[in-house]
């Protein structure tokens, strides 16, 4: 089998185009305003923790893969296996990986205007319910619960600054106690 239909040769690909994205969406960060009340957190803290994380294990992946693909492989290493493909009319977790992706689209062009909580609510509900969540009680109290706490807990304790929307009054509430 040719080594460019392998998984070893599409695992380097893959590491290839996400270290791009990384250093795109680190430099990215770099450019966020700096409030003058955040000593410590500062809003491009945590994507930048984020990004180094997912760029260590992008790199150990380049490097498996780099030594996979120049050196060769077993043909029992699972690696040599051929490559799966990625058209989503041939594969339903492809196709709901590009719906997940269009999701988050949505998510950051909404999140200006609606806000961090109801713009997560809405989309953990939707990805909840794609991943086969059925009981209701839960998925509501879950995509509700969780963006207010969290949003409880970066305004209050971390000091981050985060979009509410039209949930404005929240912030309004929380300022007055």
């Amino acid at each position: 089998m040719k080594k460019t239909r392998t998984k070893a040769f599409a695992n380097l690909v893959s590491a290839v185009l996400l270290l791009i994205f990384e250093v795109w969406a680190y430099w990215q960060t770099l450019g966020f305003k700096q409030p003058k009340a955040a000593k410590y957190v500062k809003p491009a803290t945590f994507p930048q923790v984020m990004i180094i994380g997912m760029g260590i294990f992008t790199l150990v992946l380049l490097v498996q893969s780099c030594i996979k693909v120049f050196r060769g492989m077993k043909a029992t290493d699972t690696d040599n296996a051929p490559a799966e493909t990625l058209n989503p009319l041939k594969s339903r977790g492809v196709a709901a990986a590009f719906f997940v992706i269009a999701l988050c689209i949505v998510y950051s062009l909404l999140f200006e205007n609606l806000g961090y909580v109801l713009v997560s609510a809405a989309i953990s509900v939707v990805i909840m319910v794609l991943i086969g969540k059925r009981d209701a009680k839960t998925v509501v109290l879950v995509s509700v619960l969780v963006p207010l706490v969290m949003w409880f807990v970066f305004y209050k304790f971390l000091k981050v600054n985060i979009p509410m929307g039209v949930l404005q009054f929240l912030r309004d509430l929380v300022d007055k106690f």
